[in-house]
């Protein structure tokens, strides 16, 4: 699952890896993002993305999925889960948010970082995207995602998850660590999965769009989380 001002364009450097080592690997595109940029509006909620996820899952009918989010395709995977535990197999944050029930992808940011969006918020309805060099991105990679991104509808900033997470309790969760440089908006998701049981961690030396600045080493990594599930 992509995460904010991306779409399943993102991950063009990992899905033929996952192919080639004999895995199914479904991208998408979330409401108003990506190739259904065209679909976006201000009111678009967390609960239409989750919904677009689980309608795939349930369109090709996949179970024991391994299902990655990045960024704030954390909160996202987190409501599927929530939803739909039984066609998971392990839970994979790629430099996500990590959220708590009732909390938003706003609730960690600084409110310095907070009070900025809430701005574009109320002047246009929509978040501007970040400009990559804070994702780790530079020269050719920086021009080709900047050129890429677009808005994110403004409602998907405050907008609370409510979930239980026993619901998925028996899911397998894995934390990739990007840190080089890491991202000041995932610092409190990279402390709670150190602090909390039942978390795998790993670090990479990459920006926060690792799957682009370090495609091999972020294949190598989900490519552990698939053995690690299989076995």
């Amino acid at each position: 699952m992509h995460g904010a001002w991306h779409g399943a364009w993102c991950w063009q450097r990992i899905v033929p890896g996952l192919w080639q080592a004999g895995h199914r690997a479904f991208t998408l595109d979330l409401t108003g993002l990506g190739a259904r940029a065209h679909e976006t509006r201000p009111d678009v909620s967390v609960q239409d993305h989750v919904t677009d996820v689980v309608a795939l899952l349930e369109a090709e009918e996949l179970n024991r999925v391994i299902l990655v989010g990045h960024s704030y395709g954390g909160l996202i995977i987190t409501g599927v889960a929530a939803r739909c535990a039984q066609r998971l197999a392990h839970l994979v944050y790629l430099d996500a948010v990590v959220p708590r029930p009732g909390e938003s992808w706003s609730s960690t940011h600084a409110p310095a970082v907070q009070a900025a969006r809430r701005e574009q918020i109320a002047r246009s309805g929509m978040i501007e995207p970040a400009d990559p060099t804070v994702l780790g991105l530079l020269g050719a990679d920086h021009a080709w995602v900047r050129r890429r991104q677009v808005p994110q509808p403004g409602r998907l900033y405050d907008d609370p998850l409510s979930f239980d997470p026993a619901a998925f309790a028996h899911v397998p969760r894995t934390f990739i660590d990007f840190t080089q440089p890491a991202l000041g908006t995932i610092e409190a998701s990279r402390q709670r999965v150190r602090r909390e049981p039942g978390w795998n961690v790993e670090a990479i030396a990459t920006g926060h769009d690792g799957m682009i600045s370090n495609a091999p080493a972020t294949l190598a990594a989900l490519l552990r989380c698939a053995q690690r599930t299989a076995t």
